[in-house]
């Protein structure tokens, strides 16, 4: 009867720690962030805005959302798009502390909402405004001076989405979102690309200076350096990832990464290929798994055809 006692005790308070305790020290390490389901309207930003920036948000989404109403012109929009390509030529110069990213899939990659924020104010769109007394001071921020009209706004987003569009799979969405900051040490990429096949331990040591150079610059724009995104997959929950991706400021108040405006089916493609890296033997894993599940019931079975055979006699 004392053990059951002692038993009775230890259960009630490892439930008490468990629906107790342990809820709340998660609550208030990991705070709940709502997703919008990759919805880019403004309005989370004017909601999450300090006081004295709430009318320069609802001003700002107001007219972007304006211009995604307006009927844009391909052919208009493939003339005004050579203004992009001053940059986003695949040169892989660093500008402004970032490689500026492809655009070959952009029109797949990008919600058109946020291609037309972006354009708009690069700052306030990737929600990083805070870092700039003057948005105009954004790497990308000059392209407000050559981009002027709604019109031509919504021309070039027009093209984009029509034309720079097409399959992409998992490793190259990564590439493209996330590759000129993050690092993927088990996928082979550095900030400037996939690791080549070295020939000699020289070339081996010059491609690793590159890549340290590279990392410098992008240390010195961003604060410090980006993490490897390796085992992201494993190291957070996919909430948490949706959200972040979604937009960082949510999860990390203050934050130098700048939100990128992935589609949700962008982003499940991203988070395909760091569930392929972060854990490769997944898929051997749950092949198995059915296996190892009818092993037990037939040992099961066979056990208890032992136990039963075994005590006959002593019933």
């Amino acid at each position: 009867m004392k053990e059951f006692k002692i038993l009775a005790v230890v259960v009630i308070l490892s439930l008490i720690t468990y629906w107790g305790v342990e809820p709340f020290a998660h609550s208030q390490m990991h705070k709940h962030v709502e997703g919008h389901n990759f919805v880019y309207d403004g309005k989370a930003d004017i909601t999450d805005a300090a006081k004295e920036k709430v009318a320069v948000k609802k001003a700002f989404w107001g007219e972007v959302n304006q211009i995604a109403k307006l009927p844009g012109n391909v052919a208009a929009g493939e003339a005004s798009f050579a203004v992009c390509m001053g940059c986003h030529n695949g040169s892989g110069v660093n500008m402004g502390g970032v490689v500026p990213p492809s655009l070959d899939h952009a029109g797949s990659l990008y919600d058109k909402t946020y291609l037309i924020a972006l354009i708009k104010d690069p700052a306030i769109a990737s929600n990083v405004d805070h870092k700039y007394a003057v948005t105009m001071m954004h790497p990308m921020g000059a392209v407000q001076t050559m981009v002027t009209t709604p019109q031509q706004i919504a021309d070039i987003v027009a093209f984009i989405k029509a034309k720079k569009v097409g399959n992409i799979e998992p490793k190259q969405a990564f590439l493209e979102a996330c590759g000129r900051c993050h690092a993927n040490r088990y996928g082979g990429l550095t900030q400037i690309g996939e690791t080549p096949k070295f020939k000699t331990e020289k070339e081996e040591l010059a491609y690793k200076v590159k890549v340290l150079d590279e990392q410098d610059l992008v240390k010195a724009y961003m604060g410090k350096l980006p993490p490897d995104l390796s085992i992201m997959s494993r190291a957070r929950s996919e909430q948490y990832m949706e959200t972040f991706v979604e937009n960082p400021q949510s999860q990390l108040p203050g934050t130098s990464m700048p939100r990128v405006g992935l589609t949700k089916e962008s982003f499940e493609k991203v988070k395909a290929y760091l569930d392929e890296t972060g854990d490769p033997s997944k898929a051997a894993r749950n092949a198995i798994g059915p296996w190892v599940i009818l092993f037990f019931v037939i040992f099961t079975v066979l056990a208890y055809l032992w136990k039963k055979h075994q005590w006959k006699d002593l019933h």
